[in-house]
C-alpha cells in the first residue's frame, strides 16, 4: 500500500479519527481537533484507506517548510491499526518533503534501527493498579516530608478551578525561565483548556493556601485508561509549603479509582526525572526525529 501526504483539508476527518482511536499507539494528542488548536499547520502522511498514518506539523520560515514539535503536545510519531506497519516507510517519505525535520515519536514506535537522526527521550508515568495508600508508600522520603508540610501549612485543593489562573500562574513563573514561550502560546494553551472540558477529556486543579493564595495548579488529561499531566506550575515564590507534591498527591488519590497509568508527562532533565521518580514512577523511553539536510549557510536558518 502506497503512503499518501494529504493536506489538512484533503484529510477525511472521521476516517483519521477512527485511526488515531483504534491505533496501538492511540494518544488524545493525534487526534484533529487537538491538532487544530496546538499547529500553525498540520499535513498527514496516510497508507492506505487510513490503516496507519501519521500527522506532520509545519511552519515556513525564510520560504523553508520544515516540521516542528509544537508546544503542549507531549508525543506524536506513527499511529497504526496493523501491527506489521512498516514506521521506516513513513520517515523516508516524510524525509523526503521535508529537509529540517524536529518531531517527537511516541513510545508506541519501534524505530531502533532509525539512523542516527533519532536521539531518545524519556517520560516518566505510574501504576495506577494499586491503592492510593500502596502508592503513597513508595514514595519517597521527600515527598512524605513535602506532604505533612502541605497538612501543616492547611493547603486546600480546588477541583475546576479557572484554566484562566492556571495560565496566569505559569506565565508568571515557568513562562519566566522559558523565553521562548509567546504571546500566542499562552493563547493557544487556554482554548486548549478549555475545549479539553467542554469535551470531558481534561480536569483542572489548583491548590491554594490558608488565605486563599494560588500556590499550584496543574491539568491532567484523560485517554482510555491513562491520565496525563499536560501543564503545571507553582509559586516559585512560595515553594516551602509542599505545594506540588500535594497537588500531585491529591490527583493520584482521585485518578487511582478510574485508571491504570498515571503518566507525569515526561522528561529527560535529570532532575526533573528524579523528582517524578520520586514517586515510584518508572521511567521509559521514546524517539526524537531530527533531521537537518539543509544546505551549510542554512542550517542555522531556526536560530
Amino acid at each position: 500500500m502506497p503512503i499518501k501526504y494529504l493536506s489538512r483539508e484533503e484529510l477525511d476527518d472521521v476516517k483519521y479519527n477512527n485511526c488515531i482511536a483504534e491505533s496501538k499507539q492511540a494518544l488524545l494528542y493525534g487526534y484533529t481537533w487537538y491538532l487544530d488548536i496546538v499547529c500553525d499547520n498540520w499535513d498527514v502522511l496516510v497508507l492506505g484507506d487510513y490503516v496507519a498514518v501519521m500527522p506532520v506539523p509545519w511552519r515556513k520560515k525564510h520560504g523553508i517548510k520544515y516540521v516542528y514539535q509544537p508546544l503542549w503536545v507531549l508525543q506524536l510519531g506513527i499511529f497504526s491499526m496493523k501491527k506489521n506497519v512498516d514506521e521506516l516507510e513513513f520517515v523516508t517519505a516524510l524525509k523526503t518533503r521535508y529537509k529540517f525535520v524536529e518531531l517527537r515519536l511516541n513510545t508506541g514506535n519501534s524505530l531502533d534501527k532509525l539512523t542516527s537522526k533519532s536521539y531518545v527521550n524519556q517520560f516518566q508515568y505510574l501504576d495506577l493498579n494499586d491503592s492510593h495508600q500502596q502508592i503513597s508508600k513508595n514514595f519517597n522520603r521527600n515527598r512524605k516530608r513535602e506532604l505533612k508540610k502541605a497538612v501543616q501549612a492547611n493547603l486546600i485543593e480546588k477541583w475546576n478551578d479557572s484554566p484562566e489562573n492556571l495560565v496566569t500562574l505559569f506565565k508568571n513563573n515557568v513562562g519566566r525561565r522559558l523565553k521562548s514561550i509567546t504571546e500566542k502560546d499562552y493563547k493557544i494553551l487556554l482554548s486548549l483548556l478549555e475545549t479539553c472540558i467542554a469535551n470531558e477529556v481534561g480536569e483542572l486543579l489548583s491548590i491554594y493556601d490558608e488565605n486563599q493564595k494560588l500556590v499550584a495548579s496543574g491539568f491532567f488529561l484523560f485517554h482510555k485508561k491513562t491520565v496525563t499531566e499536560l501543564v503545571c506550575a507553582t509559586d516559585l515564590n512560595n515553594r516551602t509549603n509542599g505545594a506540588n507534591t500535594f497537588l500531585i498527591d491529591r490527583a493520584l488519590f482521585n485518578y487511582q479509582k478510574n485508571y491504570n497509568i498515571f503518566d507525569f508527562g515526561g522528561s529527560s532533565i535529570k532532575t526533573i526525572a528524579n523528582y517524578y521518580e520520586s514517586f515510584g514512577a518508572t521511567t521509559y523511553q521514546y524517539l526524537f526525529l531530527k533531521v537537518n539536510r539543509l544546505p551549510f549557510l542554512l542550517r542555522l536558518f531556526k536560530s
